[in-house]
């Protein structure tokens, strides 16, 4: 009798929590019903079957194009099948090189050859097998250049500013620039834009090694042979295929000539280790970089240029490989023209455990369980697209090419796309579009930490409390970096991007380390932050797929957006600030010029001031997008008729579509989004309101201008939309 009442009696309890929450987008009878099977789900989890996938998924290198990567296509499709889902696998031909030659030597004032080579290392079989992917860096152009050696610190805009200051020009040059501070791809592409004819990257050990805490395989960091792989691919002018830009990279497709290929870089780059980097910066001389350049390698960080001379070589094999996207399609129970996709890339630079793998097998057991569930009669109202992308690593190859040639049917029937990368233990990480950021604070609140066992929504919130932040959760915007990207920015369906991470820091990353063996005792061990991210992406999807009403909400979509707009125009008033300040003490000859010759400084100039910039256009829609917000807001859903409900999700489905522009953004037409894109510079760190921000920031006054007046039409295309939600739901 026992046996059976405590049971009862949970259920009674659990059903009058539930009767007591309204979720977003459900009816109070609805949010129970949601509840429930949320909580089943939840309970058939397995952290059994993400150990056993990821041992065999991560066995051995599968990058683009490799047999083993096809086996991996293969056993997923196999799986997908199993679960009830109707699967096939799509398949890309993309341009991809494959290192021929690679040497790096110092030829002067002494001599050193680059070893170019990671090493194995005790206790992880995996890092000595035979077919790993040489380091490189995807998309360097072919070269074979020598020149005097430039330290540039991490190789961005402000570094160049610096040296500029000092008199030091990197035209001729070859350059060295630590990883981090910005997107590898970045650094050639600033190089180059400077007048170098050759970038080599490192990683620092302060950054990513041994001052950071013990190295593989004592600790998690990068050992001093570890090397970042990594594309170098332009991707702020397009990712995807380099020879198809903006269209399908089909079997027939027309391709442009690799020399015409504006997304392969102009100079030849290669990521070296900090054991290969350290002669090389020893050999420097000239000033003593800045303090904030200095790194944790015992040398004296010179810049130079020289006397170090190096001799830089690559060449590479360029093979059209296939691609191989797995699309497995849970066919929707009530509303099959009604999609949620859900995406994490399979490919990876060598055994990719971490990245991708561990997001990965999170997707497969969430896929899993919901096709048990829907076998069990809980099928899903609306469709349920599960992919597994290839070529993400090299490009977001994968996706983008499968988004370019599905384009016009996924923005017809996407209701939104969740993204998922690599994962870890710790902190919950969500990007995207901020429509969805009530939705993805109830889920929040809804799933546990498994560490602290309070929610992942209330550990976020302390942690950013602890670090000065608000205790509200909030949706970070999304740049790019992985496959949300021609979802969002290129086709304008709403997106997400979700992951945990903090407390499982490495230096694995692209490199030969990145094993089981290193993410079981390192990332996340138990594969409980694996669950975790199956559970809070699983109730993602099943919300999106059941709602009554799809759970969109714009008042925190529109505090988000006037928040950027306030920042754009501080920006602005800073800057003129700056230049106030700086042409005073110009003309009060505040500013002295060194004595010593070896560190020549510019005489200070009157730079040019700054413009007055018109926001009135933008600040009126906005007042007036409020208006109809909060009209929208007070709309009781649940009592709508149900033909009522049927239009206004059509509606709602397109809505973020209202937020883009088809001419896309300046000198980047590929980029359609006018709240979030990548930055020019940036490469994965977003802009919002990019059209208007960069052109503030690069100075070009009259686009600024212009922009403002394209940003304004763009909101009221998207005010037109919020009035037609209010009309369906009068």
């Amino acid at each position: 009798m026992k046996k059976t009442v405590l049971p009862l009696l949970f259920m009674v309890a659990m059903a009058t929590t539930w009767a007591q929450e309204n979720i977003i987008g459900f009816s109070k009878d609805a949010s129970v019903k949601q509840l429930q099977l949320e909580s089943e789900f939840e309970k058939q989890l397995s952290t059994e079957n993400l150990d056993q996938w990821m041992l065999l998924l991560a066995g051995e290198p599968h990058w683009v194009g490799t047999e083993y990567g096809e086996k991996n296509v293969k056993w997923m499709e196999k799986q997908f099948k199993s679960w009830g889902y109707n699967t096939k696998v799509e398949t890309y031909h993309v341009l991809f090189p494959y290192p021929k030659v690679r040497v790096l030597e110092l030829t002067g004032p002494t001599t050193y050859k680059a070893k170019l080579e990671a090493v194995p290392v005790e206790g992880d079989p995996y890092t000595s097998q035979e077919n790993l992917l040489p380091s490189y860096n995807a998309y360097s152009t072919d070269g074979d250049v020598e020149a005097e050696l430039v330290y540039v610190n991490y190789g961005i805009p402000s570094d160049y500013e610096e040296l500029e200051k000092l008199g030091i020009d990197v035209k001729g040059k070859i350059v060295i620039a630590k990883y981090y501070g910005s997107w590898r791809g970045i650094k050639p592409k600033l190089a180059a834009e400077k007048g170098a004819i050759g970038c080599i990257i490192y990683s620092d050990p302060e950054d990513d090694g041994y001052a950071q805490g013990d190295v593989y395989p004592k600790g998690a960091f990068k050992n001093k042979t570890g090397v970042q792989r990594g594309s170098v691919m332009d991707m702020p002018l397009y990712p995807g295929d380099v020879l198809t830009p903006g269209y399908a990279a089909t079997k027939d497709a027309k391709r442009l000539k690799r020399e015409d290929a504006p997304t392969i870089t102009k100079i030849p780059v290669l990521p070296i280790s900090y054991e290969d980097a350290q002669p090389l910066l020893e050999a420097l001389e000239g000033p003593v970089a800045p303090a904030s350049w200095r790194g944790g390698l015992p040398i004296t960080y010179h810049i130079g240029p020289g006397p170090a001379k190096v001799h830089l070589k690559l060449e590479f094999d360029w093979q059209l490989k296939p691609a191989h996207n797995v699309i497995a399609t849970l066919k929707g129970a009530e509303l099959p023209d009604q999609w949620v996709v859900r995406g994490n890339h399979h490919d990876a630079w060598v055994h990719g455990a971490s990245d991708p793998i561990s997001g990965l097998v999170a997707l497969m057991e969430e896929a899993r369980v919901v096709g048990k569930l829907a076998k069990a009669g809980k099928k899903p109202k609306r469709t349920l697209v599960y992919c597994a992308w290839d070529a993400e690593e090299t490009g977001l190859i994968g996706s983008t090419e499968w988004v370019e040639d599905h384009r016009a049917e996924l923005q017809q029937k996407t209701v939104a796309y969740i993204n998922t990368d690599g994962n870890s233990r710790g902190f919950l990480g969500a990007g995207g579009s901020h429509t969805l950021q009530a939705m993805v604070s109830e889920v929040a609140n809804k799933v546990t930490d498994p560490q602290t066992k309070v929610s992942i929504a209330e550990r976020q919130a302390a942690r950013n409390v602890v670090h000065g932040g608000s205790d509200k959760f909030a949706l970070s915007a999304l740049g790019s970096g992985s496959d949300y990207t021609p979802f969002i920015q290129h086709s304008g369906i709403a997106a997400l991007n979700l992951g945990f991470g903090g407390e499982g820091s490495g230096g694995e990353y692209h490199t030969i380390y990145d094993t089981y063996s290193h993410y079981t005792r390192f990332k996340d061990p138990g594969f409980e932050y694996g669950t975790t991210l199956a559970n809070t992406a699983g109730r993602i999807v099943l919300r999106l797929a059941n709602a009554e009403v799809l759970p969109f909400e714009l008042q925190q979509w529109y505090s988000t957006v006037d928040g950027y707009l306030g920042e754009v125009m501080k920006t602005l008033e800073t800057m003129r600030s700056e230049v106030e300040k700086h042409n005073a003490k110009v003309a009060k000859n505040q500013y002295g010029l060194a004595n010593d010759p070896k560190k020549p400084v510019k005489a200070a100039e009157k730079e040019a001031e700054i413009p007055y910039l018109d926001f009135s256009p933008i600040q009126n829609v906005l007042a007036d997008l409020k208006n109809d917000i909060d009209t929208f807001s007070k709309v009781d859903k649940n009592q709508l008729s149900a033909s009522k409900k049927a239009e206004l999700n059509q509606a709602l489905m397109h809505m973020e579509q209202a937020l883009t522009s088809e001419k896309g953004l300046p000198r980047r037409d590929w980029f359609k989004h006018q709240i979030y894109a990548p930055g020019f510079y940036t490469g994965y760190g977003v802009k919002t309101l990019p059209g208007v921000r960069e052109a503030i920031e690069q100075k070009e006054w009259q686009e600024a201008q212009e922009q403002i007046g394209v940003l304004t039409g763009t909101l009221k295309n998207f005010d037109a939309h919020i009035q037609k939600l209010n009309s369906i739901a009068q």
